[in-house]
């Protein structure tokens, strides 16, 4: 019996989306452009892990890093349109959290 095969592409989309806060940071720039510092209060992640982690999204072409030329200079991160398209991925991910994941207290 053949074992069936994952397809690459799809097990290198697997990897990119299962590191840790990335599905969460794509999430919150869903909602716009924003500077690091709202993103890393947004979602309590370490500004050293989340720095990591755009510097890989952008790497990957999902995350856009433009920098403004101003006194103090000023950094937003936007999705491309290969991270726009995973927008409706995640929304379909928080309806089916909303039917199906117990909220719990203090977690």
């Amino acid at each position: 019996m053949n074992a069936s095969k994952i397809c690459p592409r799809f097990e290198k989309a697997m990897s990119i989306l299962s590191q840790r806060w990335t599905g969460l940071i794509i999430y919150q720039l869903s909602q716009g452009p924003q500077r690091f510092c709202t993103i890393e209060s947004s979602i309590s992640i370490s500004g050293r892990v989340l720095s990591e982690r755009l510097k890989d999204l952008e790497k990957q072409g999902v995350v856009h890093r433009q920098v403004f030329p101003e006194k103090p200079v000023r950094i937003e991160y936007s999705l491309t349109q290969k991270g726009e398209a995973l927008k409706p991925v995640l929304y379909e991910i928080e309806q089916w959290s909303q039917n199906w994941i117990e909220e719990t207290g203090g977690e």
